[in-house]
């Protein structure tokens, strides 16, 4: 069998109707009742029945994107799937990743990313934060232009502009007040990038503006058991494994106003000997991400059956 790593995606992959695929397959039954169990709702009905909007809305987006991950993973276990080398997860996909090496069970996690996300929209109003996606353009020239959309204001300034997803090399996510945002997409777009999409959050995460939010979740995390991982996992914010209970509670303290670093993160998975990287849950952004970072990884995802049969060969 091929060397391969899972990997699991975050805010944005999910849409009404992402488990269908499954129909009822006992392990993502279970685990949709976990999910349900420590939530308080009926998590199963939120993803079949949504509607978008409310799937949309952070709070939710979060947990719901923590199942679907934990539950085409468990699939693959339960089908007989091997372990992979080493797990990461993209910004809130590495809670998912967290849950497959046991360090934390899916009954912990679920309210843990509620928390998170409601933490994160508090501290910023609605309207006030922005993020935009820089496409075409180095991310070494995404981060001056940031800087020089932010000297613009002025000595003092409380504007923030901050690149904050590394996607892939000529893909960047910048994020701050609306203000600093618009700004750095003048500047960016004035030198030279392809194109600069705002897009539709509710908060600008991962910048330095969430650092109240961090600071609710690491109190939560404080109160969390954590076991020791089962499998190696790639952290966003250090690339980094972990083995110790508390460094990997500072390092997702650290990475909700930190950068996501993922075309390093893909890099080091690579160094580490993995040849295959597979996305555990609905979409296939990473796999996308995985194949412009370095075209000689492979690629592949698992969301429904077919999927999961497709990976098989893939990796046999």
């Amino acid at each position: 069998m091929k060397t391969f790593a899972f990997v699991f995606p975050g805010q944005g992959s999910q849409s009404v109707g992402m488990l269908d695929g499954w129909g009822d397959h006992p392990v993502v039954v279970q685990a949709l009742q976990e999910a349900s169990d420590a939530l308080g709702e009926n998590v199963g009905q939120l993803i079949k029945d949504g509607p978008k909007e409310v799937l949309a809305l952070t709070t939710n987006t979060q947990p719901v994107m923590l199942v679907a991950g934990v539950a085409a993973w468990r699939v693959w276990r339960a089908e007989g799937g091997a372990l992979p080398a080493a797990v990461a997860g993209h910004s809130l996909g590495e809670y998912s990743a967290l849950v497959a090496a046991g360090v934390l069970t899916l009954a912990q996690a679920a309210p843990l990313v509620r928390l998170r996300a409601a933490a994160m929209q508090e501290a910023v109003p609605v309207g006030t934060g922005a993020m935009a996606a820089i496409l075409g353009m180095d991310s070494a020239k995404v981060i001056a232009g940031c800087a020089e959309a932010l000297a613009s204001f002025g000595p003092g300034t409380s504007e923030v502009v901050e690149a904050v997803n590394f996607n892939d090399p000529i893909q960047t996510v910048i994020a701050g007040t609306k203000a600093g945002v618009d700004k750095a997409c003048e500047v960016l777009k004035a030198a030279g990038a392809k194109r600069t999409l705002p897009l539709p959050v509710s908060a600008p995460f991962h910048s330095s503006l969430m650092k109240p939010a961090a600071e609710k979740l690491r109190a939560a995390l404080a109160d969390v058991a954590l076991a020791a991982p089962q499998i190696p996992v790639l952290n966003n914010v250090d690339v980094a494994v972990q083995q110790d209970a508390d460094a990997i509670r500072d390092a997702l303290y650290r990475q909700a106003f930190g950068p996501v670093r993922w075309v390093e993160c893909v890099h080091a998975l690579k160094a580490r000997g993995i040849t295959h990287i597979i996305e555990s849950g609905p979409g296939k952004v990473l796999a996308g991400l995985t194949k412009r970072i370095d075209p000689e990884l492979v690629g592949g995802a698992i969301f429904d059956p077919a999927s999961l049969a497709e990976t098989r060969e893939l990796l046999a």
